[in-house]
């Protein structure tokens, strides 16, 4: 009789324990599944709503501001940089995400000091924490949305930097050759000019070239896009997580 009950509750036991994991899975559903559109060229743009929390996934693109300047020649691996969300985000069907003055915390992993050949400097971050207003904190893996997944100046620096040194050496070849043409004869400051001009153009063109490149600067409410690499759970009021 003993032998008969005590099976008896075993298997009650089993079947309880399988049951748990079953009614657990049952407590969250999928309400509606909602979109991104921050970056068109995003590889994801889902979000998934459900009753318990949203699930921004894998591969969406967010917006963040720098909170404070940044000059790559000052930062190391393993500084935190502070940034904040610029303004409230919402799905496109208008459920909120992240409201405005959203906090994100990043670290640096790596920087790569600008290099001969007019190659920029390069930075390495992971987004790693987002801080609520309210002080909630969320896990969050993001790098910069970049070619290369690194912040660098682009192309528009390099230039302004090309022509500074072209126009600087224009002008120190433009005074040598007034110079080289006064002594000689007073006449001849045109050809001077035109001789003097064209070679400190092309010197000052090399230099810039083979000079080593910029660094990376960033102004306070500069903006930057995330890559999601993992997915981004923000629980719902009152729900944990």
């Amino acid at each position: 009789m003993y032998k008969k009950i005590f099976t008896l509750l075993t298997i009650c036991s089993i079947l309880g324990l399988n049951t748990i994991p079953t009614l657990a899975n049952c407590c969250e559903k999928t309400v509606a599944i909602e979109h991104l559109d921050v970056h068109k060229n995003a590889p994801c743009n889902v979000v998934t709503i459900t009753n318990l929390r949203k699930v921004v996934e894998k591969g969406n693109v967010l917006q963040f501001a720098f909170d404070e300047k940044f000059f790559s020649k000052c930062a190391q691996a393993g500084e935190y940089v502070n940034f904040v969300v610029p303004q409230a985000l919402y799905t496109c069907e208008g459920t909120m995400l992240l409201p405005c003055g959203t906090k994100i915390v990043a670290e640096i992993t790596n920087v790569e000091k600008p290099k001969w050949f007019n190659k920029n400097a390069r930075v390495s971050l992971i987004f790693r924490k987002i801080v609520l207003p309210d002080n909630t904190c969320i896990d969050i893996k993001a790098r910069p949305f970049t070619k290369d997944c690194k912040l660098k100046e682009g192309p528009w620096t390099t230039a302004g930097k090309l022509t500074l040194s072209t126009l600087t050496m224009g002008a120190v070849g433009a005074g040598a050759g007034v110079g080289f043409a006064f002594i000689p004869n007073p006449a001849k400051i045109g050809a001077g000019l035109a001789i003097g001009i064209p070679i400190g153009c092309s010197v000052g063109l090399v230099l810039g070239l083979v000079t080593p490149g910029c660094h990376y600067k960033a102004k306070k409410g500069e903006t930057v896009y995330a890559l999601l690499i993992d997915e981004m759970s923000i629980c719902n009021s009152g729900c944990s997580k």
